[in-house]
């Protein structure tokens, strides 16, 4: 090649073709670097239309058309940079429309890769927009939605278009991340996009005349084009968009019908909240919206008696014409009655309650229900005393899946004799109305900080966490607070027993004890703090008013001894377990090791989700965090087991691939399975959405993570990683096969698979779609190197590994040796391969492990002393 170098300029110099096989021949050779950057300037220097002869050059070489680093990309990219460098060989007026002409042909073939060199090299940008406008209808006519969105996007044509006719086709492919991304600079067109979304989602509108229109679509998903797939879309954007709400009424509405129906589960089904408070909720979720409160009377005619039905259509004052006949009538009859005397149900409810229930050992007259400044400043000064043991808790409105951290409503704070109700929002006003809004804060900052004074809570990150949403001027108490007790320790270490107890067959005390009580319907499990006090103190707290809305005021009476218990059965639990820490298990030094200390870690950039971070392996957790007020102790991937819901098989393979014991629900599976998987192999539950609400009620307290799911799987994935403190080591990713989660593989070498792959291809009727030999192995030259990953010792075969005979291990599993690439067995570098002894499928090193490390850096920790399936190179 040298010696002919001088010929070769003059040649290439004259015809792009020929300059195309000289380089297509210095790339075949891999002889990238010097030699071909070389010799493609050269070539363009001696182009006599570098511009023209790149087109001639793309449109004679196909590598360029399939995904990856091809020769095409290669010299767009360098021609690129050399016009920057000689900008006299840029073309204008009508030899630079021609060129564009030209190249709109190639764009609609083009990887991604290339669309913005090429469209810079032509300057598109500059050319006649109805004629672009055309290009890409044309493409559009031909089927090609995909290619015209993407073009359009990198044109910027979408305030030309039309949002509905664009993204249509789009969204019946399932490319809903195209669709975000054609509208995302443009509000106008995301409104727009949503009212359309929301109208499709109405009840009387018929799903089938969208999708009739584009029968022969090629990709098309029918199944992904749905009312639910729709409406969670709809949320996405409105979330990531910042748009009004109240732009899609129909899918609010929607919404607003499944709060109501989970409502009615709470209360008839469960029975797991007082009438009180259902209706309060109830009452809340329809408003005013006749729709809404139509829905209602009709679940009110299946769950309940006539009466009831017809008493709800008199509170909401509807017409007789919007009710059914029977409901009608039976209004008639309530218009002359009187309400059921409720004071005396109510007396003889409390008098049973006594007897299952938790109760308060202090006079009612010791709870005091604060709403103004002096009041607070009497408080202030009998709690901010030396050596003083408090027990905090707060009370918020529940949000049941809308966006948005809660505010808080209620902050109690319970002493020895007497206990505080904190009226915060009319505290807030008036605060606000006498310019003195940082009075309030600083009181509580001072208690959180003083390290005199011992503070109790349960989950007090994410009380913390609301309270910070609820005053700004409180968003860093948790980097600040001393002398803190979270009891959610020991409810972790309680459970941790429980879970040994569960996989080992020891027997422990167990919090797991369920209550039958028939006058509060199906069987539940106790959970959370209930829990903890009815194993510490002997009866579970009365959580029916836990669902309350505690924004209603005046508090009913129920709501002030229920909130009152709440913080007072802290004081309790502390002072038992502090006699005789023992006796529940604990080390002798429980008091010590429970307090926290003053955090010394830097702030945290962004707090991941409002619920409390809890560790799976039930390891305590000390001092102040930067993310959470107990942050978990680290833990690997091993000792982290999960069971991902419904629609995040994304986000457990992402996980599986780093190591994580993953098991996923299909799509089509019930949400509650979910949680039977969490309790029998003592797994967390991955969700999102509204079936979060269900699902942490049937665990335990922390078992239960809702995840961002408007966050991308990998995005997910660090969510969850970061919350549970898992620490990822090089060892760690690919441990587990991401098809059947098993964690061991065998080793084999690049020889002995070549012979397996051969040995697969002369049978008659194999194929590469793993139907392969079945080759009995022999007894004594079975595998023994099938061991875990995790392992300390890289996961490699035995001495008898070479030994393999047929692409069958003892426990019949076919290795998938035919679905391996003919030239991957010829990789210089590769020298071994790994197969999963679950399902046999092979794997190599290639740069999947690379993009992998490079995608989760930040979770990432280095261990000298262990190595990895794939060595980083």
């Amino acid at each position: 090649m040298n010696q002919d170098s001088d010929s070769s300029d003059q040649t290439t110099g004259q015809d792009p073709l020929l300059l195309l096989k000289a380089l297509q021949l210095l790339w075949t050779k891999k002889e990238m670097e010097k030699q071909l950057k070389e010799e493609i300037r050269r070539g363009f220097a001696g182009l006599q239309d570098p511009l023209a002869g790149l087109l001639d050059m793309l449109e004679g070489s196909g590598d360029w058309k399939g995904k990856g680093h091809s020769l095409g990309y290669y010299i767009t990219t360098e021609l690129q940079l050399w016009i920057k460098e000689h900008p006299a060989a840029q073309q204008s007026g009508i030899k630079l429309k021609k060129l564009q002409a030209h190249v709109l042909g190639i764009l609609a073939q083009c990887p991604a890769n290339l669309l913005d060199p090429l469209i810079s090299i032509y300057q598109l940008h500059t050319a006649d927009r109805n004629y672009l406008l055309g290009h890409v209808s044309h493409l559009y006519r031909k089927g090609n939605y995909k290619e015209a969105a993407i073009l359009s996007i990198k044109l910027k044509l979408q305030p030309d278009q039309d949002v509905e006719k664009m993204c249509t086709p789009l969204l019946l492919q399932d490319k809903v991340n195209l669709v975000e991304d054609y509208v995302e600079e443009y509000p106008e067109l995301q409104s727009k996009l949503l009212h359309i979304l929301d109208t499709w989602c109405e009840s009387h509108f018929n799903i089938k005349d969208i999708t009739r229109q584009y029968q022969g679509l090629s990709r098309y998903k029918p199944e992904k084009f749905n009312r639910k797939m729709l409406s969670k879309l709809v949320f996405r954007l409105l979330e990531r968009f910042n748009v009004d709400p109240a732009l899609c009424p129909n899918v609010i509405n929607q919404r607003h019908l499944r709060t109501l129906k989970y409502l009615f589960y709470k209360r008839f089904v469960e029975k797991a909240m007082t009438e009180e408070n259902w209706a309060d909720h109830v009452q809340s979720t329809v408003g005013e919206n006749r729709w809404l409160q139509g829905h209602l009377i009709q679940l009110l005619t299946s769950y309940c008696d006539l009466s009831t039905a017809a008493r709800w259509a008199q509170r909401c004052n509807l017409p007789k014409e919007m009710l059914p006949c029977r409901v009608a009538d039976e209004l008639q009859k309530l218009q002359i009655q009187e309400r059921v005397e409720e004071a005396t149900k109510a007396d003889n409810y409390e008098e049973s309650k006594k007897k299952d229930y938790y109760q308060l050992p202090i006079p009612r007259a010791n709870i005091h229900f604060l709403q103004t400044w002096e009041e607070t400043l009497q408080c202030w000064e009998k709690v901010l005393q030396p050596a003083q043991v408090v027990g905090i808790d707060m009370e918020w409105r529940p949000s049941f899946g809308m966006v948005g951290k809660p505010r808080v409503s209620l902050l109690q704070i319970a002493l020895k004799d007497e206990v505080f109700l904190l009226d915060l929002p009319r505290l807030l006003q008036q605060a606000e109305e006498d310019g003195e809004k940082e009075k309030l804060p600083h009181f509580i900052q001072m208690l959180y900080s003083d390290a005199s004074i011992t503070k109790l809570g349960y989950g007090m990150s994410g009380d913390l966490s609301n309270l910070a949403a609820t005053w700004s001027a409180l968003k860093d108490t948790d980097k600040k607070a001393q002398g803190v007790v979270d009891l959610l320790t020991v409810d972790k270490r309680l459970q941790k027993r429980s879970v040994d107890w569960k996989k080992g067959g020891q027997e422990v005390d167990v919090l797991s004890l369920e209550q039958s009580d028939e006058g509060r319907g199906v069987k539940q499990p106790e959970k959370g703090l209930s829990l903890l006090v009815q194993y510490v103190l002997g009866k579970p707290l009365d959580k029916t008013e836990q669902l309350s809305n505690w924004e209603k005021r005046p508090l009913r009476e129920e709501q002030i001894l229920y909130a009152a218990a709440d913080a007072y059965c802290l004081l309790e639990i502390y002072e038992k377990l502090c006699k005789d820490p023992e006796s529940f298990g604990l080390s002798s030094d429980l008091t010590e090791s429970l307090v926290g200390k003053e955090s010394l870690k830097p702030k945290a950039k962004k707090q991941l989700n409002k619920q409390e971070a809890l560790s799976p392996s039930g390891q305590q957790c000390q001092g102040s965090r930067t993310e959470t007020l107990c942050r978990p102790a680290p833990i690997s991937p091993k000792e982290f087991s999960v069971v991902c819901d419904n629609m995040l098989q994304g986000l457990g393979r992402y996980l599986r691939c780093l190591g994580v014991d993953v098991r996923m629900l299909e799509n089509g599976d019930d949400h509650r399975k979910a949680a039977e998987i969490a309790r029998q192999e003592g797994r967390v539950i991955l969700t999102s959405g509204l079936p979060y609400q269900t699902l942490q009620s049937q665990v335990a307290e922390g078992r239960c993570f809702s995840v961002n799911s408007s966050e991308k799987a990998k995005e997910q994935a660090l969510q969850v990683l970061k919350h549970f403190n898992v620490q990822v080591s090089l060892s760690d990713i690919f441990s587990r096969c991401q098809v059947c989660n098993c964690d061991k593989y065998l080793k084999v070498s690049r020889e002995r698979m070549r012979q397996l792959v051969e040995d697969s291809r002369q049978v008659p009727g194999a194929s590469g779609t793993g139907c392969l030999l079945s080759c009995e192995e022999k007894p004594h030259r079975s595998c023994a190197a099938a061991v875990s990953s995790h392992g300390t010792a890289q996961p490699c075969c035995s001495a008898h590994a070479e030994r393999l005979e047929g692409p069958v291990l003892a426990g019949g599993t076919v290795l998938q040796v035919a679905a391996i690439p003919p030239g991957v067995l010829d990789k210089a570098k590769l020298t071994h391969f790994y197969c999963c002894t679950g399902c046999g499928k092979v794997f190599w090193e290639g740069s999947h492990f690379g993009r992998v490390v490079s995608q989760f850096r930040d979770v990432l920790v280095t261990s000298r002393d262990k190595e990895t399936i794939y060595e980083l190179s």
